[in-house]
């Protein structure tokens, strides 16, 4: 019996899981890859630093990916936060470095201490079904929509790989991602839209910075970071679980990440959270038939998250070489499933349905107010809605 435990996770790896976790990776790399270099750049840290930043962040991720799907057997899958590094862009040029590790340890001493506290798992209990499955479609459908705006830039490109991807999905359902990835990389090699002059072969090296802690850094940094966090982040992360049937207790991986967020702050990391877009690829069908084995998903997610980490450099170059469109019309392919459960879950009940729809509609507008992106917004928005409705019927 203990062999055959010790080697599941073996026996439940399939080509789709590799390829969604792959894809899961590279959708968040490349979704804000970019905002970490404006952010060092700046701030004028150096090459050496910003190396050292998305090293730890990498390592972070990884080690939580794994280390919690496997613990739990269910896809969680662990990001950096994208709102986060957005905020960075504007406010980390205005203090010294050393000041903003220390804010970056605020932060993760407060998201340590909601997770241990068990405060978010009552607070999530508390969020209908319909409108967490509105959240989870909301999130997902302005990536979804760009492979058809992608279209209008690459047209033979997104043409060729949408028609691989509804023949593959009528042929061969399970391996239409797969299938879809090489005929990209085919047609785009075809069109001359690879570039591999700028790739090279580079180890990240970590770097440590003291911290200094300042009143200004935690009020204008690590506050800040927090409330994002758990808005844009952590919130969404957990209503993705649920809309998919995990109902993993959410409190263990908020503490988890937040202890990885301490350990990893001197070294730059400004914090890892739950995943959102990217951990859908990993919990929709397109992952795995099977919902109880989608979990090696998230943990080839992690594997490719440490690989990104350890050559850090290299994998930027990779992902540089590649067209925007191709990438984006992926991770669009791999949503689809995701993005038809959740809306066909929000509208189930009728006594949730407008609420749902007010989610769905505020979380896909991108709306964000005071630095907090539209998913927040959007939960917020469907509670007061399913809180009036039920008010007026009563």
């Amino acid at each position: 019996m203990c062999n055959s435990t010790a080697l599941s996770p073996f026996s439940d790896t399939s080509v789709s899981a590799v390829v969604a976790g792959f894809v899961a990776m590279m959708t968040g790399y490349t979704s804000s890859l970019v905002l970490m270099f404006q952010a060092g750049r700046a701030a004028h840290l150096t090459d050496a630093q910003i190396s050292s930043w998305i090293w730890a962040l990498s390592i972070g991720m990884a080690v939580c990916t794994i280390g919690l799907s496997l613990r739990y057997r269910a896809p969680i899958v662990i990001a950096w936060s994208t709102p986060g590094a957005a905020l960075l862009v504007s406010s980390l040029p205005n203090v010294a470095y050393a000041e903003a590790i220390g804010a970056f340890i605020v932060c993760a001493v407060l998201l340590t201490l909601v997770g241990l506290s068990g405060l978010f798992d009552t607070i999530m209990r508390r969020i209908p079904a319909g409108i967490a499955s509105a959240l989870l479609a909301g999130i997902l459908f302005e990536i979804g929509i760009e492979i058809f705006r992608a279209a209008q830039f690459q047209t033979a490109l997104v043409l060729a790989m949408f028609f691989t991807y509804l023949v593959a999905k009528r042929l061969v359902p399970r391996y239409a991602i797969p299938l879809t990835l090489v005929a990209g990389i085919a047609v785009a090699g075809a069109l001359g839209l690879l570039d591999f002059s700028r790739f090279h072969v580079a180890l990240a090296r970590p770097v440590f910075t003291m911290p200094v802690f300042s009143i200004a850094a935690a009020v204008s940094i690590g506050i800040p970071l927090f409330v994002v966090a758990m808005a844009s982040q952590n919130v969404p992360g957990v209503a993705v679980l649920r809309a998919d049937g995990y109902t993993t207790p959410s409190a263990p991986l908020i503490a988890t990440t937040g202890l990885a967020s301490l350990v990893l702050a001197p070294f730059g990391s400004h914090g890892v959270n739950l995943a959102a877009i990217t951990a859908a690829i990993c919990t929709g069908p397109e992952a795995h038939a099977d919902r109880s084995k989608r979990y090696m998903a998230a943990v080839w997610c992690g594997i490719f998250y440490l690989l990104a980490g350890v050559f850090g450099a290299t994998i930027a170059a990779l992902f540089a070489a590649f067209p925007k469109a191709l990438v984006v019309s992926v991770a669009a392919l791999a949503l689809f499933g995701s993005i038809m459960s959740g809306l066909a879950n929000a509208m189930h009940d009728a006594r949730q349905r407008e609420a749902a729809l007010v989610t769905f509609m505020v979380t896909a507008s991108g709306l964000t107010l005071l630095s907090i992106g539209s998913a927040f917004w959007g939960l917020v928005a469907g509670v007061l809605t399913q809180i009036v409705l039920n008010a007026r019927r009563a």
